[in-house]
């Protein structure tokens, strides 16, 4: 099968560079003397993880339906890597009684008693993992604060104690993708892993093993000098990388191996508008390179063979209607490309815009599509 043969809008992934990201995280990471911990939420298909690690190796996942999907594929060390609810814990044993080797994280006292109950009294031994707040990002306590061992003190010391117990903690520093320089990440990405370490340490003070201490983004993944006292690093948009990861310069945007194929199917021409069947159902409708030194509106506009058109974003994104327009404004400046003209737009997130669709259309550098990768989505 050929680009030209596919339907619009469709995702396509280029293999190639799928295998260059890879490589260049594990030979960083290995170098620093730490595991790959993959966020799989990203790729959600088999295919995809399988050019990470074959099944059995560690992943991240962000739902539990990604830990019960990853699972039937072989993949049984799962950490889920969302404060754990109530409503989940069922879900979570469900899991394990099929062979998961479920890790969950929370970050209060409350989750931590109702959790503890569970387990006694479903006789459920649960690693556990504390959310460090290291940057004032999302959740989590921050390293120093008193209440991380008060909510220890609600869980087991050791795996041999049984019940929902302290493996360690987990930090993300999700504020590196609001950096301005690779001088800022590689600040940040030490404010993790210190931050990370000290709460560690301040658990094993307290008599808890706390063996694992999980970091990651992939930002700070690729920019750490030193990772001294952690176990692990988390990363997941690394394997796709985009256009946020583009403009805080931790990938070119040759990197990127994601896009959406679309077809141009008319013009605006007084307004300099090229109007394609690629809208926000396609592309999704982040926009964050909004915050950024170069707004890429949508997404940048290239060529079938995936190079950028100089200086053509996709300005507005209706449904299934995207407009594609010349960043300046200026009407005269936009080319009218025929109708018919296949074009393939490079996304603001990655995550966002693969959740749009169904599976990935695998090319290897070129135009012809050598597999269909299915994907998932939801809860």
């Amino acid at each position: 099968m050929h680009l030209h043969d596919l339907e619009t809008p469709a995702l396509i992934l280029d293999r190639t560079k799928v295998d260059r990201n890879i490589a260049r995280l594990r030979d960083r990471l290995a170098g620093l003397g730490v595991s790959l911990r993959p966020h799989v939420k990203t790729n959600k298909s088999a295919d995809v993880a399988r050019r990470i690690g074959e099944p059995g190796t560690p992943i991240t996942v962000s739902t539990l339906k990604e830990a019960e999907y990853f699972l039937q594929h072989g993949w049984t060390d799962i950490l889920y890597a969302v404060g754990i609810a109530a409503n989940k814990f069922a879900h979570v044993q469900r899991l394990m009684q099929q062979g998961a080797q479920m890790t969950v994280i929370l970050d209060n006292v409350a989750s931590a008693q109702a959790l503890a109950a569970f387990c006694k009294d479903q006789n459920l031994t649960l690693p556990v993992l504390i959310e460090i707040d290291c940057d004032g990002h999302r959740s989590g306590l921050v390293p120093t604060a008193p209440e991380l061992l008060d909510v220890a003190a609600q869980l087991g010391r050791a795996k041999q104690d049984g019940g929902a117990w302290v493996a360690g903690v987990l930090t993300h520093a999700g504020a590196s993708y609001d950096c301005d320089s690779t001088q800022a990440i590689v600040a940040m990405a030490e404010q993790e892993r210190a931050g990370a370490v000290l709460a560690a340490q301040r658990l094993r003070d307290a008599g808890y093993a706390a063996p694992v201490v999980s970091v990651g983004s992939s930002p700070t993944a690729h920019f750490a000098k030193a990772l001294d006292g952690v176990t692990e690093v988390r990363a997941g948009v690394f394997v796709f990388f985009d256009l946020v990861m583009n403009g805080i310069e931790v990938c070119t945007m040759d990197d990127i191996a994601v896009s959406v194929l679309c077809t141009v199917i008319g013009h605006q021409k007084e307004k300099g508008w090229i109007i394609t069947d690629g809208g926000w159902m396609a592309l999704s409708r982040d926009r964050g390179t909004s915050r950024q030194k170069t707004d890429q509106g949508y997404g940048v506009v290239c060529d079938v063979d995936g190079q950028p058109l100089q200086d053509l974003i996709v300005a507005q994104a209706n449904q299934e209607h995207g407009v594609l327009a010349h960043r300046s404004g200026d009407p005269a400046r936009t080319p009218m490309l025929p109708v018919g003209t296949l074009l393939r737009i490079l996304p603001n997130h990655a995550c966002a815009t693969a959740a749009q669709h169904p599976a990935y259309q695998v090319v290897a550098g070129g135009q012809e599509v050598e597999a269909t990768w299915p994907r998932f989505s939801g809860w």
